[in-house]
């Protein structure tokens, strides 16, 4: 399974994963998550703390959910989504908050953007898919301004607790089952992928630890829907 996939072959299913799912991905999102998916787009943004007039990084911005709320609260903003997985982005570019935010073919290894740019660089499920954790963090850091602030939004494997079971079998059967009615069978496959890279991710605790590892300070986090779901944030030194 797609899960499993390493290096080249990883990032090209994931790829081609999310643009087969792109005209469907935001219904999914909001039944499988019970419409909270909202709330932790929110927390991410208010996270970054983005100035007046800053310029802000939406990585894997998908179709742009998390851009729109960057630019919702701070409209002097100048925000920039950028995403590997094109047909997601043309999903978001022809809605009306589309308008307003400026988009990227990137792929998050290799932006092709210049150093100390970004204000703030947010993220939704993006770590998660990526070939190399480590490259993409440092990525992140190179295109911000000293000071700034990364935000990342992902899922998490689920805490061992009494729920475990419960949630892995929500994962296992509950997620590719609405995958299968929403989005058709292109959406089965690509949620059984997204129940196996969650349990196979970083815990919030290790996550947290590369973020320090590559070079940033006051790295912090916060858990949502039974420790499922983790925004962690972390700041660039100013030197």
């Amino acid at each position: 399974m797609g899960a499993k996939l390493q290096g080249e072959e990883k990032s090209a299913y994931v790829q081609n994963m999310f643009g087969r799912i792109a005209e469907r991905y935001n219904v999914m999102n909001r039944v499988m998550t019970l419409g909270q998916d909202q709330a932790w787009r929110r927390f991410v943004v208010a996270k970054a703390q983005i100035p007046p007039g800053g310029v802000v990084l939406d990585l894997a911005t998908g179709t742009g959910d998390i851009a729109f709320e960057a630019k919702k609260v701070q409209p002097t903003s100048r925000v920039v989504g950028a995403d590997f997985a094109l047909p997601m982005m043309f999903v978001g570019k022809r809605t009306e908050p589309g308008q307003g935010v400026e988009w990227l073919g990137a792929d998050a290894m290799y932006l092709p953007l210049p150093s100390e740019a970004f204000d703030a660089v947010v993220s939704g499920y993006l770590v998660r898919n990526v070939i190399d954790i480590r490259q993409a963090l440092r990525e992140q850091l190179r295109v911000m301004k000293p000071g700034g602030r990364v935000v990342i939004l992902d899922t998490s494997p689920p805490p061992k607790n009494l729920l475990r079971p419960f949630i892995i079998a929500y994962l296992k059967y509950g997620i590719p089952t609405l995958g299968r009615i929403i989005s058709g069978k292109q959406g089965a496959d690509a949620y059984k992928y997204l129940p196996e890279s969650t349990t196979a991710f970083k815990t919030p605790q290790e996550l947290a630890a590369l973020m320090e590892e590559v070079g940033m300070k006051n790295v912090g986090y916060k858990t949502f829907m039974f420790g499922t779901m983790a925004v962690h944030w972390g700041e660039k030194p100013q030197s």
